[in-house]
This record gives C-alpha cells, structure tokens and sequence, in this order.
C-alpha cells in the first residue's frame, strides 16, 4: 500500500497500566514506510512516559474513553471521541485499555476507523465484556485460554506477547560474582492478588537459612506495607529484601538463582506475565503457580508449576530445585531462553500485528 496505515494506540496512562513497556516495544518496532502511529492516553504522570515520549511519535493527551453514565448525555460523549478519532484521520484504533470499556469501540466506529483491542487480563465478569467484542473488529488475545471466552468470535488471533531477547540475556552479566546463599527473586506490583504472601510463607516453611529472597516491586501501598509487616512477624528481616520499583531488573535476576511468580487463582489474574518471560530470558529457573497465563507461558515445563495459594507445594519446590546440582539447574536456564527465544520473540510480536493491520485494511479480516 502506498498510504501509510494510521495507527492510533490507546491506554489509560503510564503510570499504573501495566502495558507501558510493552506498548513502547510494538510502537518501536513496527515500520514506520508501512505504519503511522499515534498514541492517546489519560495523562502525562509516571516516569515511563518519558520513555513514551522517547518514540518520537505524537502523543495525545486524550481520554477516548468515557462513563457509561449518564446515559442521557451518553451519545454527544461518544461523538467527541468520534471526532477526535476523524479529526487525525486514524485508520485503526488499537486499544490496549484494560477495562471493559466499550465507548471508544462505538466511536471509532462511528468515526469510520477499525477498533481492535489485546485482552490483557483473565476477568470476563461483566455483559460489558460482551458487547466490547461484539463491537470489535478483531481481538488479540495473549494466552491459550481466553479464546474460549469469545466463542462466537471468529476475528480474534492468539499473539503471545514478545521481548527483546538480546537485551534480556545472561550475557550481559557473565562476571556477576555468585551469592554465597540460594537466592530467589520475585518481580511485580505489589497488589493481594500476586500472592507474595504465600512465597515468603514458603520461605519460613523451609527455615533454610541459605535462602535469601528479593521482592522487587513497589511496596508503597497497602499491600506491600502488609507483606513488610508480614515478613517482620515471621521473623525474616535478615531473609527478605524489599528493593521497591526498579528501573532495569536484569541485574537483580542475573544474580539469582531462582524466580518465583506466586500469582493467586482469583481476579483478574494473569494474561501473560512479562516479568516471568524476562526471567526465562536471563536463564535462570523459574517456579510459578498453575493458572492460566503462567502455565500458558511454562506449558513445556510443567514440573516447574505448583498449586497456587499451595505454601506447603511451592516450599517442595523451591526445596526441589536448590537440590539440583548447578549445572543441572544452568540446563534449566538454558532451555527456559531457547524457548523464549522459539516463541516469544519481539520480531515475532511486531510482526504478527503488522500482518493483522495490513490484513484489517485491505478487507482481509472484517466483522463476524
């Protein structure tokens, strides 16, 4: 095509969205001869949207979504959002908002402009949930179960989400001196449902005084106030390191010897876990619970899953592991890379939806 496809993508914010690197990656990569893109979000806040700005592309600072309520007032909400949308004459809108929104998908429709969205996580619960894939032109999903949510929905297309494999590699790190202790690393928004409870439980289980654990992730908030208090009431102070949010986590990965992601079987759960897939890129073993998104991202690996909320199984595990023999858990690594490196790939990700894009406007895939 001679006209570059105008490519809107939307999210609330970078601040609390969890989708910020990701966004910044699909953004980076797709060819810019072929795409023209745009983002709109809620606001500026947050560190990473300088990252964002970084891009060089234009960023509109635009809420394309609206309240359901009040419905009287409904209709003349949506139609701004509609002019916004024909105002930058975008072809496809592509929303990676979490919620279960559907006024951006009737506005983008409105504006004559595709609509498609990547579910992000595993929540389902709400009629609203069905009228936004109704309305959608196609869907991305991100893991082997939720196809099953859209049964009706022919125009929907599993893309795993990808990762820059040369930047989240071992080598970088080859002359990290090693721990004297087992070290384990968990990496995430500190928020009930990622169960870091049940980790540091299954650390005092195990009252090894070789275990050593890092929780890298904001800590300041309720939750992560709670999991400090938690880890002082077990007695553990010497064993538990609370790092807060880092900019880069490679190096606190290289130098571990095990990654855990306790997620919990409730809410919203997990789509596909990044933190986890950047842990299998450093090489190192990786344990996590069985649900959906993270046993989609092990389902090769199936003896490294165990029952989530499980701190009796989880401590087996982690027990299991230490066990190893260092160079029996160095092969762990390494297969745990090559097949990131076979499956989650960033040329992979970037590639799949510029196929899809293209695919959109030339009529290839249209409404069910």
């Amino acid at each position: 095509m001679s006209k570059r496809i105008k490519v809107l993508i939307t999210t609330s914010n970078f601040k609390t969205a969890g989708s910020g690197k990701v966004i910044f990656d699909l953004v980076k990569g797709l060819d810019k001869t072929k795409y023209e893109v745009a983002i709109a979000c809620k606001h500026s806040k947050g560190d990473y949207f300088k990252t964002i700005e970084s891009l060089d592309v234009p960023i509109h600072i635009f809420d394309t979504k609206t309240n359901y309520r009040p419905y009287t007032s409904l209709f003349s909400r949506i139609r701004k959002i509609s002019k916004f949308f024909k105002t930058h004459e975008v072809d496809i809108v592509h929303s990676w908002q979490w919620s279960n929104d559907w006024t951006e998908a009737l506005a983008a429709k409105w504006a004559g402009a595709k609509w498609i969205y990547t579910k992000k996580a595993m929540g389902f619960e709400s009629k609203h949930w069905q009228i936004k894939s109704y309305l959608a032109d196609f869907i991305i999903t991100i893991n082997d179960e939720m196809r099953a949510n859209f049964p009706k929905k022919k125009n929907q297309q599993l893309i795993p989400l990808g990762i820059d494999t040369n930047f989240y590699s071992p080598e970088h790190f080859e002359h990290t001196e090693p721990s004297k202790h087992f070290e384990i690393i968990t990496v995430a928004n500190l928020v009930a449902v990622k169960g870091i409870e049940i980790l540091i439980k299954a650390i005092h289980l195990l009252a090894d005084e070789q275990l050593h654990l890092t929780i890298v992730g904001d800590k300041d908030n309720p939750y992560g106030r709670a999991m400090e208090a938690l880890t002082i009431e077990l007695g553990l102070e010497q064993t538990v390191k609370f790092m807060g949010k880092q900019p880069d986590v490679r190096a606190f990965i290289a130098k571990s010897d095990l990654y855990v992601i306790p997620t919990l079987d409730e809410g919203r759960k997990e789509g596909m876990p990044m933190a986890l897939v950047e842990a299998m890129s450093m090489g190192i073993p990786v344990l996590g619970s069985n649900i959906s998104g993270i046993k989609f991202v092990l389902k090769a690996f199936p003896d490294l899953l165990f029952e989530a909320a499980h701190v009796e199984g989880l401590s087996k595990s982690i027990a299991k592991i230490k066990a190893l023999k260092p160079e029996a858990q160095k092969e762990i690594g390494q297969n745990l890379r090559q097949y990131c490196e076979r499956n989650f790939t960033l040329k992979q990700f970037v590639g799949a939806h510029e196929s899809l894009y293209a695919h959109l406007l030339n009529g290839d895939v249209g409404n069910d």
